[in-house]
């Protein structure tokens, strides 16, 4: 990662952050983006000189693309996007009960927030002929989670969004992934309902959540040099759940 610019989003918390400490530790610069100024701040100031915080809605895109222009002007360039930012929505709901406006919220941050992103920063790898996009999506988005309408069809969009652009750009030298992780112990999870968590987990051969060091150790090879004939494919973290 010597000498690499990644930018990490949700990197306040839970995935994100997990993975900006990883590729910080790898000796990447990394431009941690969040919508929480104070805590996202905080992880840059811990990371050290060659970690900036970026405060940003990723839900506009006038947003999004004034934040990218402020990462190339800090760092020169950019090499790594990882799209960790996330929330699950309502949960526990049928989806003649969900409300429409929630499904919305849902989507605008999990999909629309992944996508501004990546639009915003082709343009300087494709002029670099290198890049790595990362996008976090969910087993949900492969099996679908009842109760969870807005999580699972978004990151099934995330998936598909995925499958799209490694297609796309798979000559130019950019790689584009996803993971899909099952349950794995954040914040976000810990939030949830027991009987939510209970549901998934009961699911996973393991027994058990899977940790963030796991996650972030699988990211930060996916996102590498090393990781050069992938593109389009949507890595399982299951513990076995996913076998397809």
């Amino acid at each position: 990662m010597q000498n690499q610019i990644a930018i990490v989003t949700g990197a306040a918390s839970g995935i994100g952050r997990a993975i900006a400490h990883k590729l910080a530790a790898d000796g990447a610069g990394v431009a941690l983006l969040d919508l929480n100024a104070d805590a996202v701040t905080t992880e840059a100031t811990q990371l050290g000189e060659r970690a900036v915080a970026f405060p940003v809605d990723l839900t506009q895109e006038a947003a999004v693309q004034q934040a990218v222009a402020d990462v190339i002007a800090r760092f020169g360039r950019i090499d790594i996007l990882v799209n960790a930012a996330g929330i699950t929505g309502l949960t526990q709901t049928p989806t003649h009960l969900m409300p429409l406006d929630n499904v919305r919220a849902v989507f605008d941050l999990n999909f629309w927030g992944a996508l501004y992103l990546t639009k915003a920063v082709l343009p300087t790898m494709l002029a670099q002929d290198y890049g790595r996009i990362l996008h976090v999506a969910s087993i949900a988005g492969k099996e679908g989670n009842p109760g969870m309408l807005g999580y699972s069809a978004s990151k099934a969009a995330v998936i598909g969004m995925t499958k799209a652009q490694g297609k796309e750009y798979a000559e130019t030298g950019i790689t584009v992934n996803a993971i899909a992780p099952a349950v794995i112990m954040t914040p976000l999870v810990e939030a949830l309902p027991e009987a939510q968590v209970r549901y998934m987990t009961d699911k996973i051969p393991m027994r058990r959540c899977g940790t963030l060091t796991e996650v972030a150790d699988l990211v930060a090879f996916i996102v590498s040099s090393q990781n050069s004939f992938t593109t389009g494919f949507c890595y399982d973290l299951s513990g076995g759940r996913a076998t397809y």
